[in-house]
Order: structure tokens, then C-alpha cells, then sequence
């Protein structure tokens, strides 16, 4: 099969998702058609008048040569299609695989883009997410590059991201076996993949977590994030489930909440050890666990493995 004429096909596939999005110029929020999907190209009219369409970059004609990933996790996913040459840069916090990620140009943090790094770099795609990235910094790039935007809440929303992303680097046929083999692990591991995105998987009473992602203060993952998506999938109560997103809360707050479990993330803010006693004082009744940030935050092909991860924890904590 020629691989580029498959991409151009595939590629039909990506522009008509592409093209049902919209934003409502009128709202600083994000407007999707369809929670699950979970593309669309960052833009800002100069002119309220002017037609959305027209400051649309079109998707390359074929597969793109100098790709400039701006998420850890879609990089990994990268160099797990088999794209090790057409990677052009990548960012700070793209860690992983660690031997060919050192080999590759940094264009700075996530957050805090080296945009004239990237420029220099050429690219003739950058992949870019939601939360990972600033809207104010992608919106620029935009106007010079075509830019892919993934928003991800859920693992179903990360399987089909997966396939996304895979078509648009003419990659389709190796995303749709990692989106095969991430659905078998998870089958084998006795979970069900649900599009929810609302609070209302039935688990065991007694699985309540607060998600700790950050100290000082402190952060937990509510609902509307893909953590919560894991949580619940693995059969845990998000403790927080009535709140969205990464609200700040106070010490009293994560005391009335009762949780079963604190959850302490190994990322963003490193939880480690030295940590277990103070937030043990603050929740006496509850057992504090260090989690592995990663596997419960990238939603790439390190899903892979995921579900032996679940398993393993509930294992761990006397669930399984």
C-alpha cells in the first residue's frame, strides 16, 4: 500500500472531524460538538467578521516530515509509531523513551514555549494539547504551522486521540494496532472503557480517593479529567467527583471530604515518602498511597500499561 496515498485517504477521516468543530468567538471557554472528539485547530479571528474557515490551515498534503511535539505523552506515542527521524523538537518534560528524547532539540516547557526555537525548527506539524499547553502561545503558532490540539478527558477520548493523531502522521494502520492492543489489556484486566465523562460508574462503597497532584497549595484531579476517567475505570469514587477539573482545596476541605485513600501523585508535584506523615495527620483515617503519576496522566501509548498498573495497586491495597 503506498503510504502516501493511505494518508491522504486517512487524512480525510481527520479534516472532517476537524471541520466539526467550532468555538463560540463570544466565550472564552472551549464550544465541542462531540465530547469525544477530541481535535480541532486553534485560531483567533482578527475580525469577528471574518469566516472561521479561512484562518484554517489546510492538513498537509502528505505525511509531515519535521514534527514538533509540545506533550510528553503524545512525543512518547511518537517515537512508538515509529517516527524517531520525522521528530524535529520536542519539549523539556518529553522524558520519554529517555535515549532517543536526549537526541532531540528542546523548545522549552510546556507552558513556556521557546517559540523562536521552533520557528527555527521548520516544522510542517506541531502537536499541541489543551491542557498541557497556553492557548496565547499555540494561537501564534498557529498562524504559521498546522497545529493539532488534542483534548483529552477520558481514556475513550485518549484511544480515539491515539487513532487521531496516528492518521494525521500517516501513521493510521500502527495507531489503530496500539488502539487494539490498549483495548485487550484492559479486557484482560477485567475493566470496562466508558465514554462517560460525568460521575455515574457504580463502584464499592469503601473506594473513595482524593487525587493529590500538588502541595502548597494543595490540588486535587476532580471530575472532567482523564485521572478521574482511570479513578473510576479501576473502580474508585473520585472523593472530589462533585467538583471539576484541579480545584485548589484547604485542609479542612480534604478532611470533610472522609476519604478511603489520598492518592499522592509522583507528578506534576513529586510526592514522595517524606510526605506520607503529613497528609496522614490531616486524614488519620485514611491510607496514603504514592501513585505513579504517569501511568495515571499520560494518555498515550503508555496506556499500554495501564490496566497491570490498576491491578497491581488494588493488589497492593487489598482490593483485588
Amino acid at each position: 500500500m503506498n503510504k502516501t496515498r493511505d494518508f491522504q485517504v486517512l487524512s480525510k477521516e481527520v479534516l472532517s472531524l476537524w471541520q466539526g468543530m467550532s468555538f463560540d468567538r463570544k466565550n472564552t471557554e472551549w464550544n465541542f460538538q462531540s465530547y469525544r472528539l477530541i481535535l480541532f485547530f486553534w485560531t483567533r479571528p482578527s475580525d469577528k467578521s471574518e469566516k472561521m474557515d479561512s484562518l484554517r490551515p489546510s492538513m498537509p498534503a502528505t505525511p509531515p516530515q519535521r514534527i514538533v511535539s509540545v506533550v510528553p505523552s503524545q512525543t512518547e506515542l511518537l517515537f512508538d509509531l515509529g517516527l524517531d527521524r520525522e521528530i524535529a523538537g520536542v519539549t523539556k518534560f518529553c522524558i520519554h523513551p529517555a535515549e532517543k528524547v536526549k537526541q532531540k532539540p528542546k523548545v522549552g516547557g510546556t507552558k513556556t514555549l521557546d517559540l523562536h526555537r521552533i520557528h527555527a525548527l521548520k516544522p510542517d506539524l506541531i502537536l499541541a494539547n489543551r491542557e498541557e499547553n497556553t492557548r496565547e502561545q499555540i494561537e501564534v503558532l498557529q498562524r504559521s504551522y498546522p497545529v493539532l490540539v488534542t483534548d483529552v478527558t477520558t481514556i475513550a477520548d485518549a484511544l480515539a486521540m491515539i487513532q487521531v493523531v496516528g492518521t494525521a502522521v500517516g501513521c493510521g494502520p500502527e495507531a489503530g494496532q496500539v488502539v487494539q492492543r490498549i483495548t485487550a489489556a484492559f479486557q484482560q484486566g477485567g475493566f470496562e472503557i466508558c465514554n462517560r465523562v460525568a460521575s455515574d460508574v457504580q463502584v464499592e462503597a469503601g473506594n473513595s480517593v482524593a487525587y493529590l497532584i500538588w502541595r502548597k497549595p494543595y490540588m486535587i484531579a476532580a471530575r472532567q479529567t482523564f485521572i478521574h476517567s482511570v479513578l473510576e475505570t479501576g473502580g474508585f469514587r473520585n472523593a472530589f467527583a462533585d467538583q471539576t477539573r484541579y480545584p485548589v482545596i484547604s485542609e479542612n476541605e480534604l478532611k470533610a471530604a472522609r476519604p478511603d485513600y489520598l492518592f499522592l501523585s509522583s507528578e506534576p508535584y513529586p510526592f514522595s515518602e517524606k510526605h506520607r506523615a503529613e497528609l496522614q495527620a490531616v486524614c488519620p483515617d485514611a491510607r496514603v498511597v504514592l501513585v505513579d503519576g504517569e501511568l495515571f496522566s499520560w494518555y498515550g501509548s503508555r496506556m499500554l500499561h495501564l490496566p497491570a498498573y490498576i491491578q497491581a495497586l488494588r493488589r497492593t491495597i487489598g482490593l483485588a
